[in-house]
């Protein structure tokens, strides 16, 4: 009997245990709503003009930037309850340019949502798939990659930064550019370079998500640019004027993991 007894109670924790490990209740899309979470670029306190615009980082140095992108992925919603809910993989991969596309639009249950996690850059599963699987903004033979996307390294640039300095050198076009093309989602094979970040925002302080089917919740992101030449690493665009697949690259994805700051809700 005591045998029994035993068996039955660790047959009872072990099914306690693996419904806690799936805490997401499934979701038709008929009860889903719309959210999007705005990505705003600026740098410092100001406005982040393409080609026109003119900043000073944190080593002295004056720059403009002619180019911005970068891939979000993998996008989840929280209650203050700890509810999650993670948008389905293949409706979640966004390329923000800041030319063009500054918003992730997706369908979430209606609910209050107090937290808001996603990945800067394209996880390591996706990364690794069969093209047959990577396509829209992930497809790396069509134009909506932007050129990101290395085919002589087989994998996505994460966050793509250029632009004009002073203190860069002069290049093959005559010109003073310097380029942070930053990705390496931890190698396939073998061990490589990581610089996928996961970023988690707190929308207690500035408003939390009331997502309803009768109306269009959106989480505004204030994106700063100038934290990718400063944080816990000042990076000078002298002395580091390009910088792609290099032990060097994790010093600026470090930095741009703390470029998300929560500035309001609109519900």
């Amino acid at each position: 009997m005591k045998k029994i007894s035993l068996f039955a109670i660790t047959l009872a924790m072990f099914i306690t245990s693996c419904k806690k490990e799936n805490p997401e209740p499934e979701y038709t899309e008929a009860v889903l709503a719309p959210l999007s979470v705005e990505f705003d670029n600026i740098v410092g306190g100001t406005n982040l003009y393409l080609n026109s615009g003119s900043y000073v980082n944190a080593a002295g140095e004056t720059y403009s930037v002619t180019m911005l992108q970068y891939y979000i992925s993998n996008i989840k919603v929280s209650k203050a309850d700890g509810t999650t809910y993670t948008v389905p993989q293949d409706q979640s991969y966004f390329l923000i340019k800041e030319s063009e596309t500054h918003a992730a639009n997706v369908n979430v249950p209606e609910g209050d949502y107090t937290k808001l996690t996603f990945t800067l850059g394209v996880d390591s599963l996706r990364s690794t798939m069969d093209v047959a699987h990577r396509t829209g903004v992930l497809d790396p033979a069509g134009d909506m990659n932007s050129g990101m996307y290395w085919s002589w390294n087989s994998g996505y640039i994460f966050f793509k930064m250029e632009g004009i300095s002073d203190a860069a050198p002069v290049d093959m076009s005559g010109q003073n550019k310097y380029r942070y093309h930053i990705g390496g989602f931890g190698g396939y094979s073998a061990p490589t370079i990581n610089n996928i970040k996961e970023v988690t925002i707190d929308l207690t302080t500035a408003g939390e998500a009331r997502v309803r089917k009768d109306r269009n919740s959106n989480i505004h992101l204030m994106v700063d640019i100038d934290k990718v030449m400063s944080g816990s690493t000042t990076v000078s665009i002298a002395s580091n004027p390009t910088v792609m697949f290099s032990e060097y690259s994790t010093n600026i994805a470090n930095n741009y993991a703390t470029m998300f700051t929560h500035d309001h809700t609109e519900n």
